[in-house]
């Protein structure tokens, strides 16, 4: 049988203050403000009696950090598994403004077919790898909940998925705020849904800087 619930909840903010693109390079950490978000997240499952028997989080510091309240208020130990990484970026390490691409014009070139996109890993790459983790845990998990640490990239590729929408968007006007959690079910019939959107660290977001995701 299925699992029931999948929570995909996306990291805290992330101790940033060059403003760069960070991707998949290793050492950005949560900040003061990261750590709280990801506690808040952790509550807000614990408040809405979720019944977590298994977490799972991307290799990456700010998504293991992220997934520490959610392991002490379950009392689980997190699995990691690199199908739920942030996608690859040519400009990582770079900060990304119109401005910072006028004054490096080769930069350009990577924004040659933004439907695919050339600049980074490919859309339906994200969904293929996204959704056979999660097919997999499913499997795993049976009837099980279960928390999945990620990133806003992933997380809102799986929702353009199940939702039937063009992969293509405007980065800016994504849904998948930091520590946010996008519920999604798997049926009996092997058939996914999106069961619910919530941003329980919403009350930090004007101490907080959400930047530097690909």
């Amino acid at each position: 049988m299925p699992a029931s619930r999948i929570h995909l909840i996306r990291h805290g903010e992330v101790h940033n203050p060059e403003g760069v693109l960070y991707g998949r390079l290793p050492h950005f950490a949560l900040s003061d403000a990261g750590h709280k978000m990801a506690a808040a997240a952790a509550q807000d499952l614990v408040a809405s009696r979720a019944k977590i028997k298994h977490l799972y989080t991307s290799p990456l510091l700010r998504t293991r950090e992220s997934s520490e309240p959610i392991k002490d208020a379950f009392g689980l130990e997190p699995s990691v598994d690199d199908r739920l990484i942030e996608p690859f970026n040519i400009f990582e390490g770079k900060r990304v403004s119109a401005g910072a691409i006028l004054l490096r014009p080769h930069l350009l070139f990577h924004l040659r077919n933004p439907s695919q996109p050339t600049w980074g890993e490919p859309y339906a790459t994200i969904v293929e790898r996204m959704m056979a983790a999660l097919n997999e845990i499913a499997d795993f998990a049976r009837e099980d909940e279960v928390a999945v640490v990620s990133h806003q990239l992933p997380i809102w590729m799986v929702h353009l998925h199940l939702a039937g929408e063009k992969l293509p968007h405007n980065p800016r006007q994504r849904r998948c705020a930091l520590s946010s959690i996008t519920t999604v079910e798997r049926d009996r019939k092997g058939i996914w849904s999106e069961v619910s959107y919530r941003e329980p660290a919403a009350a930090l977001y004007s101490a907080g800087k959400d930047s530097g995701a690909v």
